[in-house]
């Protein structure tokens, strides 16, 4: 195998000749099916990118607003119990000074009945000691007495009266 210069070139030649062609045939048929398909994949990737990022961004407001969504009803929820604390002291306040009331009003009406029936009793037992007096007195006019007869006697009324 003789190698020349001439057949070196030669070769070269065809070699780079047949590569133009088929950068040239590459170009005409196929390149611009894999340009498209390269760029429609290079577009779906950076719509994807953007479509990820619109998400998160959505995620974080969600999230966001989920977070403001709870602290009102965490407020919300304080002022319920807030006011139901109130609206307890409030029922424990009327329910003490009704019991209050009632307590006095039982009471003057238990010292009503006591002093109408102490009431009773003195007029009962004045009308007792007038029976009485009037017997005593009966029975001392129509006795004469002498003066043990008449401290015996009034012995005796005063031992009746402490029995009545």
């Amino acid at each position: 195998m003789d190698l020349t210069i001439s057949t070196i070139i030669g070769d070269f030649i065809l070699i780079a000749g047949s590569f133009l062609l088929l950068i040239f045939l590459v170009k005409k048929y196929a390149w611009g099916n894999i340009s498209s398909v390269l760029d429609a994949r290079a577009e779906k990737i950076a719509n994807d990118i953007d479509g990820a990022e619109i998400a998160r961004k959505k995620a974080e407001e969600l999230a966001s607003k989920r977070e403001t969504e709870l602290a009102g009803s965490r407020k919300e929820a304080k002022t319920i119990i807030e006011n139901a604390k109130e609206t307890a002291e409030k029922s424990k306040a009327n329910i003490l000074a009704e019991a209050k009331l009632e307590a006095g009003r039982l009471k003057d009406k238990a010292n009503q009945e006591i002093a109408q029936n102490k009431a009773e009793a003195l007029q009962s037992v004045k009308g007792e000691v007038a029976d009485l007096t009037i017997s005593l007195a009966g029975k001392i006019i129509t006795q004469n007495l002498d003066s043990q007869a008449h401290k015996e006697l009034i012995d005796q009324y005063i031992d009746q009266l402490g029995e009545a």
